[in-house]
């Protein structure tokens, strides 16, 4: 029988709708929690088992103790399964480095984490290449290529490569350093490889870092000509991540966190490095809309370093509000020619899929699938 390896990092995501841009290290979960921040992964490790539940009479399941997995297959009924460790009320890498290395000495077809780069990373030290392994994306920073675009499509990947229709390939595991990142510096380079089940459309691929050659930034320019035009009066513009959104505000002469969100009103910024709470408390009283460039490479818009713009914020502000730009190598660069979202709404993922407009230059916009 082929077995299966579960592990979950319980504490992943949680500093994205808070604005910490990550939960390494204890001192930033601490402070995550005093924000108000709470867990993400279990759902979207939920999620993820609802999807292989079919299936689960047919693999032999590890998983590890207590709220590193365990919980989650209990809550989805997938049984029988055996737990690896010992439950503990908080967990780390060296927890994550333990599980992995068991789980490759009980012999498993597959290990599946639900976690970020920096579960990623531990895994990969933990085992290398020896195992087959697929991400779970759950992280604020989710970089990587080891992982499926979402929890849904990570079942559908799990299923197809257990049928042995699936081959593997070397992706790469992405370092990440989240002081720099915090600071407004995105410092990433190649840690390494995991051997991963390979299905190209259903895999999100490794950001690709945006150009910065004179002819880049003229686009830039002309996209941010173009939105300030259309600007309303007192109406607040939430402005996410991203070099695009950067050349936006420097072209009114504002400065921007270019690895968070700031909100703009009349061209002048009137908060900055906002987070989703902040986020909610001023569309109760003022009219916004969003304005957000897909991650290079990738195409996310929502759900990947961004996640400050909850779905709670998204349905409070509406789909039609949602002003989407990039310029036409950013498009052209992406993976699959689409955009993608993750909320962790699946309802709401729902709603936002289709086809959307993206503003490309100053009197060009072109239209682009939403999956």
């Amino acid at each position: 029988m082929k077995s299966l390896g579960f592990i979950v990092n319980p504490i992943a995501g949680m500093g994205g709708a808070v604005g910490l841009k990550g939960t390494n290290g204890q001192d930033v979960l601490e402070k995550a929690i005093r924000l108000g921040a709470v867990p993400k992964a279990p759902e979207r490790a939920r999620r993820f088992l609802r999807g292989i539940a079919s299936f689960k009479h047919s693999v032999r399941i590890y998983t590890c103790a207590g709220i590193m997995g365990q919980s989650e297959c209990v809550d989805e009924e997938i049984v029988p399964f055996e737990v690896i460790g010992t439950a503990k009320e908080r967990t780390g890498p060296e927890d994550t480095k333990k599980a992995a290395i068991e789980m490759h000495h009980r012999g498993v077809t597959l290990l599946v984490f639900c976690g970020g780069d920096g579960t990623a990373k531990d895994i990969m030290d933990a085992i290398d290449m020896t195992v087959a392994v697929l991400g779970v994306p759950a992280g604020v920073k989710v970089h990587s290529s080891v992982f499926a675009i979402n929890p849904v499509e990570a079942a559908r990947i799990v299923l197809a490569f257990l049928r042995d229709e699936l081959p593997t390939k070397e992706m790469e595991v992405m370092d990440i350093d989240e002081d720099a990142f915090r600071e407004g510096r995105l410092s990433a380079e190649l840690y390494g490889y995991l051997l991963t089940p390979f299905e190209e459309s259903l895999m999100q691929g490794m950001k690709i870092s945006s150009l910065q050659t004179e002819n880049e930034i003229e686009a830039q320019r002309a996209i941010a000509k173009r939105v300030i035009e259309e600007m309303e009066e007192n109406c607040c513009y939430i402005v996410g991540p991203g070099t695009t959104n950067r050349t936006l505000l420097e072209t009114l002469g504002l400065k921007k966190t270019l690895l968070g969100v700031d909100v703009i009103k009349n061209r002048s910024v009137i908060t900055e490095d906002v987070n989703e709470r902040q986020l909610l408390q001023l569309i109760e009283k003022e009219d916004a809309k969003i304005i957000v460039t897909p991650i290079g490479g990738q195409g996310y818009i929502f759900g990947r370093g961004n996640q400050q713009i909850s779905s709670a914020v998204i349905r409070k502000i509406g789909k039609d509000n949602i002003i989407v730009i990039a310029t036409k190598n950013k498009l052209y660069a992406l993976t699959q020619k689409r955009l993608l979202i993750d909320t962790g709404d699946s309802t709401l993922d729902a709603q936002l899929r289709g086809y959307t407009r993206v503003i490309t230059g100053y009197k060009e916009e072109t239209i682009v699938k939403v999956e």
